[in-house]
């Protein structure tokens, strides 16, 4: 007999399902969980009920469980009837956030935490680490046996968890794949989508379509910002071009592991071999009005290393950076956070405009320097970034004597 497994990790929170499907006969549903005593009974019926939805009723499902939440059951048990091509329903909770979180176009993406998106595990909690961005990875950090499973666990997580104040992301695959992911991933509850490996504009326009139409078939409205990610010499080379080929594109990332695989060099701990592609990508997003994100730092272990990186990063003009652990995101919000002389420089600039404006001024100066609105744009844009990292009150003008 044929069978088709979702999930291997026998760890905290999540599970293995087992399905053995049958033409004909009845349906066995056996359960072996540390949990048995307790909810036994409701993971037998949550099964019935997620089989009966896919229009399974013979055949036999084996749940090896360790403590996994609903919708990860649900997850797993869909992924592998689905496996198994007996059938091509859904089986999506029930609860959804009643509350769909938007985003802006230019909010703060200084942190962004991957988290591999067949491990439903590291989600549960993942809103409390107080990353700017959530990504939910369908791509590099799962196996090709466990696409589905992930893509399935992604669209779930979306519908049922509470990621607070971090902007929902999704990191699709490439290809055909990730047009299937879309159809998963569109639908529901995503701020924002990472493109991989993007070369050209035509590869942005292949998908806005795909998105264009899953939306025209489910009869939705609503913005889903775009996020590239550069991760060739072609890409690199075209990076204008990517950036303003769509009004819903809100960042260009680089990934240097990638890339610089693609030019056949070693990447070095500093990144110096990719300042050139570095500094495209920064003249190209900032071309195109849009924000730069530099890429991930590997060695999760060297915590200086890390605030060295993204010093660096924030000289060059990048505004974020990916993170692979948790342990990340403070550091690199820390250190991506305006100095305290360059707030106080942005303070002084606002005030003055403010008091140009009340007295009918039309021309702004400090000191002996001009004040031109790009200046005034970017002080109000330290501010508030002050303000977000708590650097400021958000009432610091009725304090000022």
């Amino acid at each position: 007999m044929n069978q088709y497994t979702s999930g291997n990790d026998f760890s905290r929170s999540d599970c293995q399902v087992i399905f053995k499907p049958k033409k004909s006969g009845t349906l066995k549903i056996n359960v072996e969980s540390k949990v048995e005593l307790l909810y036994g009974t409701s993971i037998k019926q949550l099964a019935n009920d997620t089989l009966s939805t896919l229009n399974i009723n013979s055949g036999e499902i084996i749940i090896n469980d360790n403590g996994a939440v609903p919708f990860v059951l649900k997850s797993r048990i869909e992924a592998a009837v689905i496996k198994s091509s007996m059938s091509n329903k859904s089986a999506a909770p029930d609860i959804i956030q009643k509350v769909i979180q938007k985003t802006k176009r230019d909010r703060f993406r200084r942190s962004r935490l991957y988290i591999p998106g067949n491990q439903p595990k590291l989600m549960l909690n993942a809103g409390i680490h107080n990353a700017d961005g959530i990504i939910l990875d369908l791509e590099d950090s799962v196996s090709p046996d466990e696409k589905i499973s992930a893509r399935i666990i992604v669209r779930n997580a979306l519908r049922v968890l509470n990621f607070y104040e971090s902007e929902k992301m999704v990191r699709i695959n490439q290809g055909n794949i990730g047009y299937k992911d879309l159809e998963y991933i569109v639908p529901e509850n995503v701020n924002l989508i990472l493109l991989p490996k993007i070369e050209e504009a035509e590869d942005i326009y292949r998908i806005e379509d795909k998105i264009a139409e899953i939306k025209k078939n489910i009869g939705i409205r609503k913005e889903i910002l775009l996020m590239p990610i550069i991760e060739s010499a072609k890409g690199i080379l075209n990076s204008y071009n990517i950036a303003q080929s769509s009004k819903n594109i809100a960042a260009l990332a680089i990934g240097l592991e990638d890339y610089t695989a693609d030019l056949g060099i070693e990447r070095t701990s500093n990144d110096s071999e990719s300042l050139f592609a570095r500094m495209m990508l920064i003249n190209a997003a900032k071309a195109a009005g849009i924000q730069a994100i530099d890429t991930v730092y590997s060695d999760v272990s060297d915590e200086e290393g890390l605030r060295l990186s993204v010093r660096e990063a924030k000289s060059l003009g990048f505004e974020g950076k990916g993170c692979i652990h948790p342990r990340q995101i403070s550091i690199i919000n820390q250190e991506f956070a305006p100095s305290l002389s360059e707030i106080e420089h942005a303070k002084k600039i606002i005030l003055a405009f403010d008091k140009a404006k009340r007295d009918g001024i039309g021309v702004v100066s400090i000191g002996s320097k001009m004040i031109d609105p790009p200046v005034v744009k970017r002080a109000e844009k330290t501010v508030e970034l002050a303000i977000n990292s708590k650097l400021l009150p958000k009432n610091w003008k009725s304090k000022v004597k």
